[in-house]
């Protein structure tokens, strides 16, 4: 067959209207009208169909043979090419903002959800973005992550999970044929170890002179930066404290504000309830309402309080820091053990098995430790015990 074949010299010579076979379902037509176009002729469901592959000034020889063997392929495995060929066909961009819509109410803040897609467009769709999804492979993936892989780590690392989201998303949906090419790319990636950065902290032992100086402001930015030191919360979840989330002397921060997606009990000293009671009323909803504009229904900006501590001329470290402060005191001044140290942060601790068995959050031990926290940022002197 392959002697009575097409060679691309005969396809091009060839003027007689007909039908010249090429072997294996593939023919190249003339019709008496002019032109030349390929068609695969294949038995689907019992019914013999020619499928049009594409003229022959723009389809070459070789990928008519490629599409005739995909065709047969499908038509031997039962299916129909006509309509596998009228699926949609995706671009990669088209398909990442597919995936951003569809996760976007799972997020819990408008800034995570748009750089979720800025990241894509600007490392990924550079490389790969307008071509049809199916076509892209690894090493496409791969030049887009390696550039940056270890110059912006971080941003890699993001962007090589969500490419992988979208092509398991592209696989279920009928648009990827392939394995992700995402699964093993690391291999191909140079070995980076970044150093880990923590937040510059206050020393704990300078937290006491801090709060002092605090106590003698008035001001909405001043009793949230107490509170957020006496509770060892992180900026938003004090920000957004809200009065129907206190009960007596108990706070309970909802799922959607924590870090984790666990809502987290914090139980409050006598100390953070006096912060409360300088603040009781401001807000009929948030306990620390924004102070400008004169909206009290609205959150403070994480902004307002980085500038009460440089209006205090308190530079060097972060508000974040004060976790940090907090965990520290506790280790080294209280010896708090471990594991009610970290619930108190609300940080998952052990192996996923210790965490499924120990379903406790140590609430009565945390309530130890933070009442001894507020009597040490308030300036109490005392032994120093170790905490049962």
């Amino acid at each position: 067959m392959a002697s009575t074949g097409l060679t691309v010299s005969k396809v091009a010579k060839l003027t007689e209207p007909g039908r010249y076979g090429d072997g294996n379902c593939l023919y190249l037509v003339l019709p008496k009208t002019g032109g030349k176009y390929y068609v695969c002729r294949v038995t689907i469901h019992g019914r013999q169909c020619d499928i049009g592959l594409g003229g022959a000034a723009y389809t070459s020889l070789a990928e008519a043979r490629e599409q005739a063997a995909q065709i047969r392929k499908i038509a031997r495995a039962g299916g129909d090419p006509r309509q596998e060929r009228k699926k949609e066909r995706l671009t990669f961009a088209q398909a990442a903002e597919r995936v951003h819509a569809s996760l976007e109410p799972t997020w819990r803040n408008a800034k995570h959800a748009a750089g979720w897609l800025s990241t894509v467009k600007t490392y990924a769709n550079p490389q790969f973005g307008n071509r049809p999804i199916e076509a892209v492979t690894t090493a496409d993936c791969l030049k887009a992550l390696a550039p940056i892989w270890t110059t912006k780590h971080e941003t890699a690392k993001r962007l090589r999970q969500r490419l992988a989201t979208v092509f398991d998303w592209a696989k279920g949906a009928g648009h990827y044929p392939h394995e992700n090419p995402i699964n093993g790319i690391s291999k191909a990636l140079p070995n980076y170890k970044p150093r880990v950065q923590h937040h510059p902290a206050l020393p704990w032992q300078e937290v006491p002179a801090l709060i002092a100086d605090l106590a003698k402001r008035e001001g909405i930015s001043a009793r949230t930066l107490e509170f957020l030191i006496l509770t060892a919360t992180r900026s938003g979840e004090a920000r957004g404290a809200r009065h129907c989330e206190i009960d007596r002397n108990t706070w309970t921060v909802p799922a959607d504000r924590m870090k984790r997606g666990i809502a987290h009990r914090i139980p409050l000293s006598p100390q953070a309830m006096g912060v409360l009671e300088r603040v009781n009323g401001l807000g009929e909803d948030l306990v620390f309402p924004s102070p400008n504009g004169g909206n009290l229904e609205l959150t403070q900006s994480d902004a307002s309080v980085r500038a009460l501590l440089n209006r205090m001329k308190r530079t060097g470290f972060t508000v974040h820091g004060f976790r940090s402060a907090f965990r520290d005191w506790a280790s080294e001044s209280a010896h708090a053990d471990r594991e009610v140290a970290e619930a108190a942060l609300s940080h998952a601790i052990g192996t996923d098995t210790e965490r499924a068995y120990a379903r406790s959050d140590l609430f009565e031990r945390r309530r130890s430790l933070m009442e001894h926290w507020g009597r040490y940022c308030s300036g109490e002197k005392g032994k120093v015990v170790k905490l049962a």
